[in-house]
């Protein structure tokens, strides 16, 4: 199929969280494997892995040891073939993280910098700057000898230096290992921040990062990461099949963003700006809009996200199950390809009372108001959980969120997505916009209606046609639906 990615569903799975295949309480390849009839018929067209490459887990996997391997957590480089495999035979690609910002400080690269050899991979300088982690605190750590070297994450992830053309040449390698394996492309975490500023300049406290939603956007959004990611390009139009790069790119506009996305650069980029969207009907038109105008202008498809494992759960976010069932029917209808995160299908929340003591989130320890551990609380298969003392607890009000009590069950959040997925492939032609009433949303691509009404209150909006699909009876307060009209309004 060509350009199958322009409108592909990409379905993440957080592989600690998603399923246990050989019950040590951890999500691994082998639970993947055996879920892949439920991802096949619940309808996407993608699978995205988090990383499970050899780690010390100082961030569940983003510090990475080894890139051509996987931690015995995870399984083993033979479980990693045969889901790629298994996976192509049930018609699903396979998309896997790669972490190009950073290593973790067990690579043996980092082992090799701290006995003063080699350093030159990694960004190490005599007196250190005022920039800021994200995780909070400094972004430079000394180490013995008086140096001191870059994370902007965690310590225990050290920054690499694209400066080195050591570091270019072992990515490269690094893809054409995996893409050897089979897997169908990559998703490039800090795509953006690959490359810092020329003299790492200070940048004085609380200038360093613009804001978009909640999230930090580091003021290195570097033009020169484009010829690193260009590079990348080349090697994936070299093999069959139509491999891409999604990149995770935390830009301060969409203009900005769709840099990421021109024809000779990567094939997508993360929508945050529609992740962070308010559920507001002007603000959320004023997104859409902006994204497609975009991210058109190079050619690119627009991509779709509500949640991810970086952020809360958007049922907790919108503040309701009821909004985010009207916003996964607007989601789903728009054009361009879709991502929905692991367990969204079965409408969890964020998990917002976690014992103190089992939160493990780097991020969390050093700002207890920003941790991650809530939106990647292992999904519930059964009403038990279907897990043998998971890594994280499953509360028990989610026994009737489980897969086991929506499966097959009318108006179930579950039902409502796998309906929305097989209608979707349906859908053709671009989005035109109608009148509708204020703090309401209706659009139409060729014959299909959708509207979304985002108000408390009951809305008609007197459509002529054929329910497809509805979140709630139509015209309901926060609720959305899809009509098939004979003529469009």
């Amino acid at each position: 199929m060509t350009d199958w990615w322009r409108n592909a569903v990409i379905y993440q799975v957080y592989v600690r969280s998603f399923a246990d295949g050989n019950g040590d309480g951890v999500g691994d390849l082998i639970g993947v494997r055996d879920r892949l009839p439920y991802l096949t018929g619940l309808g996407v067209d993608a699978l995205w892995l988090t990383p499970f490459y050899p780690s010390p887990m100082a961030d569940f996997g983003y510090d990475v040891a080894d890139h051509r391997d996987v931690d015995p957590l995870f399984g083993t480089l033979a479980d990693a073939k045969a889901l790629i495999d298994e996976a192509h035979g049930h018609g699903l690609r396979i998309i896997v993280d790669i972490v190009p910002n950073h290593t973790s400080a067990a690579h043996p690269w980092f082992q090799q910098a701290l006995r003063g050899e080699r350093r030159e991979r990694y960004i190490f300088r005599d007196t250190p700057n005022d920039w800021e982690s994200i995780f909070g605190g400094s972004a430079w750590t000394q180490v013995a000898d008086g140096q001191w070297y870059l994370h902007l994450f965690d310590p225990s992830q050290p920054d690499l230096n694209w400066d080195d053309q050591e570091v270019r040449g072992e990515f490269e390698s690094i893809l054409r290992f995996w893409l050897d394996l089979g897997v169908d492309g990559f998703r490039v975490d800090v795509a953006h921040g690959m490359v810092k500023p020329r003299g790492l300049p200070d940048v004085g406290r609380g200038n360093q990062a613009t804001m978009v939603g909640a999230e930090p956007v580091p003021f290195f959004d570097n033009d020169e990461v484009h010829e690193i990611h260009r590079s990348w390009r080349r090697v994936l139009d070299s093999y069959p099949g139509e491999r891409v790069g999604v990149a995770e790119a935390w830009a301060p506009t969409p203009e900005r963003l769709a840099n990421y996305v021109r024809p000779d650069e990567l094939h997508q980029a993360f929508n945050f700006h529609y992740l962070f969207a308010p559920w507001d009907a002007a603000g959320l038109r004023e997104v859409i809009d902006a994204s497609l105008a975009t991210s058109a202008s190079v050619g690119a498809p627009t991509t779709w996200v509500l949640s991810n494992h970086d952020v809360k759960r958007h049922v907790t976010r919108y503040g309701s199950l009821a909004r985010a069932r009207a916003a996964a029917l607007l989601t789903l209808a728009l054009p361009g390809s879709a991502y929905v995160y692991n367990g969204e299908e079965l409408g969890l929340p964020e998990v917002l009372d976690l014992p103190p003591e089992l939160c493990q989130d780097p991020q969390r320890l050093r700002d207890p108001d920003s941790g991650r551990d809530g939106c990647r609380v292992p999904l519930p298969w059964t009403r038990d959980g279907g897990w043998r003392d998971p890594w994280l607890p499953i509360p028990a009000g989610w026994a009737e969120l489980s897969v086991q009590a929506q499966e097959g069950v009318p108006g179930s959040t579950l039902e409502l997505y796998r309906t929305a997925l097989r209608l979707r492939r349906d859908l053709t032609g671009d989005l035109v916009w109608h009148d509708s009433p204020e703090g309401t949303l209706m659009f139409s691509r060729g014959p299909v209606v959708c509207v979304v009404n985002l108000t408390a209150e009951p809305v008609d909006f007197g459509v002529d046609g054929t329910l497809l699909i509805a979140s709630d009876v139509p015209g309901a307060g926060d609720s959305a639906a899809w009509w098939k009209v004979k003529c469009q309004p």
